[in-house]
């Protein structure tokens, strides 16, 4: 019989790969995805460079350019109307989280009613937090957090009693502060720029491919050599919690 310790490394070695399958090429259990990617034909603009392989679909991607879509209810312009420069950024963040199958390495488990996974510090590139700060700055919000604390008596997102619309550069200094707060850390703000492999680009030029998916590999990876050098004595108890 082979001793007890080859059988904890074959384990391991059995939970790293499964590890590593499991984050590339998902879908979120969330709202409005897909339970798996696929080809989408026609996505709606800004959803567009995700057709080749999607986790939403043609109705959602026309839904995340409309202002109070079924999608959330979500109104964007709670502080008056928001510029069309501004707009595309935050449709672009929709498409993202609606369509991309490369977010796995940053899927979490969420405790709300309406998803059972969420994404946390998504390393975004510089450029996309930047524009994203640079075109919104001046456009108007009431609220730092926009995942919660909304008066929802309407059936749709009111600044909360007592709250002031000031211009987003005054509620997010930085381009830090809007890419990090404004979803709870979904974002996390970082010096990586496009085309260097170690950040995800909200938006991207599909003629060239997506270079998220070199991204998402990059830390899965990561991930899984993290957990390959991790002591036994260390992978033992998660071991037995898997069982």
């Amino acid at each position: 019989m082979a001793p007890q310790w080859l059988w904890l490394d074959l384990l391991a070695v059995l939970v790293v790969a499964a590890e590593r399958d499991s984050l590339l090429n998902v879908c979120m259990d969330a709202k409005h995805h897909k339970q798996a990617p696929g080809r989408e034909d026609g996505l709606h603009e800004q959803c567009s460079p995700w057709k080749d392989n999607a986790c939403c679909t043609l109705n959602t991607s026309h839904a995340a350019h409309q202002d109070q879509s079924y999608l959330y209810n979500f109104n964007w312009n709670h502080c008056g109307s928001m510029s069309e420069r501004c707009k595309k950024h935050f449709i672009q963040d929709t498409c993202l989280y609606e369509c991309s199958p490369n977010l796995g390495p940053w899927i979490n488990q969420a405790d709300t009613s309406w998803r059972q996974e969420r994404i946390l510090n998504v390393p975004l590139c510089k450029e996309d937090c930047e524009m994203w700060w640079e075109d919104c700055k001046e456009d108007m919000t009431c609220k730092e957090n926009w995942h919660k604390g909304w008066n929802w008596t309407t059936g749709t997102n009111q600044c909360p009693r007592g709250s002031m619309c000031l211009a987003m550069k005054f509620v997010f200094p930085e381009p830090k502060d809007l890419c990090e707060k404004i979803w709870t850390n979904s974002y996390q703000y970082t010096t990586f720029q496009k085309g260097s492999g170690r950040c995800i680009q909200m938006w991207f030029n599909s003629t060239q491919g997506n270079p998220n998916v070199a991204v998402a590999k990059y830390y899965s990876r990561a991930r899984r050599d993290f957990a390959a050098c991790l002591p036994l004595a260390l992978l033992f108890p998660v071991l037995l919690v898997l069982q």
